[in-house]
């Protein structure tokens, strides 16, 4: 595992979307708002992440009541949306989290993520990405968006990082 050293340094998982929280795939329902299918697996390896101390970070292009009930349920600390430059969220981020790039991961999966992906001490995307993101990246991983690409991440990080995983029986 090349990449365990820059995930013993991290502190922070932040995620776009679109193609990570989801397989980038969205309808319009009755009442005229934007939906999204959430992984139920992704959602539990981020909280078991937010209960060993870790913080969770959201920056996202979109803008939609779905993704902000998502984040606001998984108990994510920072969250910004509407953002197609990340790049002045992600220093809000690290401002306000007293963080350095080097303590947080970060998935995304198309060319606006590339500033961030670059940046940061372990990016990861998943394996339908933008083919220029996938070559940047640490690690791509063999679960798809949308479907526990994340899981897999925060499972590498519980495992590698440098803060102690609650057991998930309570023992």
């Amino acid at each position: 595992m090349d990449f365990a050293k820059n995930i013993s340094r991290i502190k922070c998982l932040v995620l776009d979307v679109d193609g990570i929280l989801t397989d980038c795939r969205i309808w319009l329902d009755q009442d005229g708002e934007w939906k999204r299918f959430f992984s139920i697996r992704d959602g539990y390896g981020m909280l078991r992440l937010h209960q060993a101390g870790y913080k969770l970070g959201i920056i996202t292009a979109s803008k939609a009541k779905d993704i902000a009930e998502r984040a606001c349920n998984l108990k994510v600390d920072f969250f910004y949306q509407g953002n197609l430059d990340k790049l002045p969220a992600f220093e809000d981020l690290k401002k306000k989290a007293n963080l350095q790039d080097f303590e947080i991961a970060y998935m995304g999966d198309d060319l606006f993520d590339l500033p961030l992906l670059d940046r940061v001490g372990f990016s990861a995307t998943a394996p339908e990405a933008m083919e220029d993101v996938k070559s940047k990246v640490h690690y791509v991983t063999e679960r798809p968006g949308g479907n526990g690409c994340v899981r897999e991440v925060c499972e590498l990080i519980l495992k590698y990082g440098p803060l102690k995983s609650v057991d998930p029986g309570g023992h």
